[in-house]
């Protein structure tokens, strides 16, 4: 499937040491799953959860969901076991948190090998280093750690999270600068689907992938406000449309609902139909 239309939608967090959870996770409509080893993982459950995990993703059943695996830091006493145990197990990525520099992933690609990596964006240095993170050859995806940015930002909670936006934005452009996921960080409050569809909406329209998840209870919100809506899908189909007749014609421009419809619009038109196939097929 085509990096760019495979859906993230819905990103959700699973503890790695609970075999309950990692069960019902298989039965999920998440387009992905991040494995967590780090924060979800008690300090004396550490190391057996690296064998529940392996286990788990050897005994199969997540279908086509992303299995990200996310590792303790390098920097800790648990992190370059839990790297080394990952690089074994049948995962499609492993997720570093607190990355700050290039190399940092460096040093994780000489443990991990030619397994993808993903990084955890989630601190003032990695954001002023985010393109150069983005940049490295075996990164594939950004997650956007938005509760430890706050922490380390010391800013207050907003509805609009303007305190947030320079943070979320140099990463997003690092990540389109290099072609690569970026998914948006974790809304806290997990009964407030209003809440949570406000700032899905908000990271949609910012140009984010899709949304990390604390509760099976947000994948259904997520999953809507980041597929392309039928009005959108039928917008796309019609420019298209509109752009071969014209193109067929002979001429250059051509009008959809009062609009010019040139070639850029055209590709964006057949990305979003490329992503809701994809989605479709997902689902099917």
């Amino acid at each position: 499937m085509d990096q760019r239309a495979r859906p993230y939608r819905s990103v959700l967090y699973i503890p790695g040491s609970k075999e309950r959870a990692l069960e019902k996770a298989k039965t999920l409509p998440v387009d992905a799953v991040i494995f967590d080893l780090e924060d979800a993982v008690a300090v004396d459950e550490k190391e057996n959860a690296r064998g529940i995990l392996k286990d788990a993703l050897a005994n199969g059943g997540y279908g086509s969901r992303m299995r990200i695996v996310r590792i303790n830091g390098l920097d800790t006493q648990w992190g370059e076991a839990d790297a080394k145990a990952a690089a074994s197990m049948d995962c499609d990525a492993v997720l570093l948190p607190k990355v700050e520099s290039a190399a940092q992933v460096d040093a994780l690609a000489a443990l991990v090998g030619d397994k993808p990596i993903w990084a955890m964006m989630e601190t003032p240095r990695g954001m002023l280093n985010a393109a150069e993170i983005a940049a490295h050859p075996q990164l594939t995806g950004f997650v956007m750690g938005t509760n430890d940015l706050a922490k380390e930002l010391q800013c207050r909670f907003r509805a609009d999270r303007l305190p947030m936006l320079t943070s979320l934005s140099l990463c997003l452009l690092a990540a389109k600068a290099e072609g690569i996921v970026i998914v948006d960080g974790v809304y806290n409050a997990f009964k407030d689907a209003e809440g949570l569809k406000v700032e899905c909406d908000q990271g949609r329209d910012m140009g984010m992938d899709g949304k990390t998840l604390i509760h099976p209870a947000q994948v259904e919100v997520a999953n809507a406000a980041f597929a392309p809506t039928e009005a959108e899908i039928d917008l796309a189909r019609r420019q298209i449309a509109a752009f071969e007749e014209t193109e067929a014609k002979g001429e250059g421009v051509a009008v959809v609902d009062g609009k010019i419809v040139e070639n850029l619009h055209v590709v964006t038109a057949k990305e979003i139909l490329a992503k809701a196939d994809a989605i479709a097929a997902l689902e099917g």
